[in-house]
């Protein structure tokens, strides 16, 4: 039994698979097979990409893992006494079969007392910002990702878990076939990352014309957006200041990289806005998952303040189109209360990040952090609101 039970169906905006080693490989095509390897670093499995040993994710097989939410009181109350990592995770875990596969994960989900939620991949955050230079290697590790997840997971697990196909962006005839192959299969959610396409132009915005016939079959298609934090490659920007290129390293205590880590979706809001892209289309789908909420604020505040001095640049007001359009799912941490006057309460999620150890150890707990909103609010919130963009 969960340890209680709602009066409303609960639907998880942000759950995560943990990939076996041959997710990216097993389907990969065999001129490109040494682009993803696993190697050995003093005694300890790693993943390679392209010949380069990533820590972006220190074990990256997921045999062993930290427990669901050992991070939740150091999100919410900080690190006062300056803790390591692990001294804040504790003792790891072994992974067990619902991290891996949508059979123990639905009795895990009744146990939880979640209805349904979206399945987010793990590792595939690392993926696409270490091919950025190779269009079509990126397109072909992402399909055989996809191809993985159709097989291991499926896009929908009867009506109750939704795993999210990676698009990747560089090639957009690529992105229309990948797009139309993911939902022939059954797909209700779709991951893009927030960042920059890296394609044969070089980089620019996916929220650009050139990008409008894959955006004009997503919006046909009624699949959502899924706009997860990821990789998005802005390490290369902290690196300028500080003199040095590394790895993005989200384990890592590095303080100024702190301080802009929400640049990117910032300005892949701003991109959807500016770029006309969500006037072009209004009936898209889209939230952005994971990315916390303490840019909302700012952006709306800069929107406006732009709209009053430059009208003539936007279709419509872009902070209406904001509140009307985009979806947030934020850290477990936040104040949805504040989130949802910014943005009204039908375009707040509710999401646990389970099983990774930022996230919850229990959803369901999550409705604790809601007692300021009234029942209706806390229905919406917890379920509702994703049911309406997800309908079954």
């Amino acid at each position: 039994m969960p340890t209680r039970e709602l009066p409303y169906p609960v639907f998880d905006a942000d759950n995560h698979m943990y990939e076996t080693e041959d997710a990216f490989t097993r389907y990969l095509p065999k001129e490109y097979r040494g682009a993803i390897q696993y190697v050995q670093v003093r005694g300890r499995t790693k993943i390679a990409v392209r010949g380069q040993i990533s820590e972006y994710i220190p074990n990256p097989t997921f045999e062993v893992v930290a427990r669901p939410g050992a991070q939740e009181e150091y999100f919410r109350r900080g690190n006062p006494e300056g803790k390591s990592y692990r001294e804040l995770v504790g003792e790891p875990m072994r992974a067990v079969p619902a991290f891996r596969e949508p059979g123990s994960r639905l009795e895990l989900m009744d146990e939880q007392g979640v209805q349904r939620t979206l399945m987010f991949p793990t590792l595939a955050s690392l993926l696409e910002e270490r091919m950025r230079d190779d269009p079509e290697l990126t397109h072909a590790v992402v399909h055989a990702l996809n191809q993985w997840m159709d097989e291991v997971w499926s896009f929908n697990y009867k009506d109750r878990i939704f795993s999210t196909p990676v698009i990747t962006l560089p090639i957009v005839e690529k992105a229309i076939e990948e797009l139309e192959w993911v939902l022939e299969r059954g797909a209700r959610a779709i991951l893009i990352r927030p960042a920059p396409v890296h394609g044969f132009g070089g980089p620019r915005s996916f929220a650009l014309e050139e990008f409008d016939p894959f955006w004009k079959r997503v919006q046909e298609s009624g699949v959502l957006v899924g706009f997860h934090s990821s990789d998005s490659g802005y390490e290369r920007y902290a690196s300028d200041w500080e003199g040095k290129q590394r790895e993005f390293l989200p384990f890592q205590p590095q303080p100024f990289r702190q301080v802009g880590q929400w640049r990117a979706v910032e300005d892949t809001v701003a991109s959807l806005i500016c770029h006309g892209c969500l006037s072009r289309f209004p009936d898209l789908k889209v939230a952005f998952i994971e990315n916390g909420s303490a840019w909302v604020g700012p952006l709306l505040e800069k929107l406006a303040n732009i709209y009053k001095k430059m009208p003539q640049g936007f279709q419509e007001d872009p902070v209406e189109q904001m509140r009307r359009l985009i979806h947030v799912s934020p850290f477990i941490e936040d104040d949805m209360a504040a989130l949802a006057d910014l943005i009204g309460i039908d375009r707040v999620l509710f999401g646990s990040d389970y099983p990774h150890p930022e996230g919850k150890a229990d959803p369901i707990t999550y409705v604790d952090d809601l007692a300021a909103l009234d029942e209706s609010a806390r229905a919406k919130i917890m379920g509702g609101n994703l049911s309406r963009l997800i309908p079954v």
